[in-house]
C-alpha cells in the first residue's frame, strides 16, 4: 500500500508496523514508542506519531479514539468491532458479522448514502466485573 502512494517503506515505518500488528492491546502512541525504541533507539516520538498518521490515512492501520482526547491504535485494518471496558478502558476486538442492515436503515431514514459505520460497546470486562 505505501508504495502505491509513492511513500517510501522506511525502517520505522516497516517497524512501528509490526509492533502494532503483533500487539492485540491496542496501544497508545507512547507504548508504541516504547516498543519500537527497543529496535531504533534513537527514534523521537514526533516520528511515531507522525508515522502512525500517515499510516492511518492509508488505511494499513485503525486509530480508535476514546473520549476527547486519548487515542489508540489497531493494526487489525480490516472493518471489525471494539469492546470497551468503562472502569479500566481496555480494548478487545469482538468478533461479530458487520451490521449491513443498519447501515441500509440509516440510508433509508435520512437519504444519505451511507459509506460505512463505527460502533462501539462498552461495559466491564471480566477483571473488573468480578473486582465491582
Amino acid at each position: 500500500m505505501l508504495e502505491r502512494q509513492n511513500l517510501r517503506i522506511t525502517r520505522q515505518r516497516r517497524t512501528i508496523l509490526k509492533e502494532l500488528r503483533k500487539d492485540y492491546t491496542h496501544p497508545s502512541a507512547d507504548q508504541i514508542y516504547d516498543k519500537v525504541r527497543q529496535t531504533i533507539p534513537r527514534i523521537s516520538l514526533g516520528t511515531v506519531y507522525r508515522n502512525l498518521e500517515v499510516l492511518c490515512r492509508l488505511g494499513e492501520i485503525q486509530k480508535l479514539k476514546l473520549g476527547r482526547t486519548k487515542k489508540r491504535f489497531d493494526g487489525n485494518s480490516d472493518f471489525h468491532y471494539h469492546m470497551r471496558c468503562l472502569d479500566c478502558n481496555r480494548l478487545d476486538d469482538a468478533a461479530l458479522a458487520p451490521l449491513k442492515s443498519i447501515e441500509d436503515e440509516a440510508g433509508a431514514v435520512t437519504d444519505y448514502k451511507v459509506l460505512g459505520h463505527r460502533l462501539e460497546f462498552v461495559g466491564f470486562c471480566p477483571q473488573c466485573s468480578i473486582q465491582s
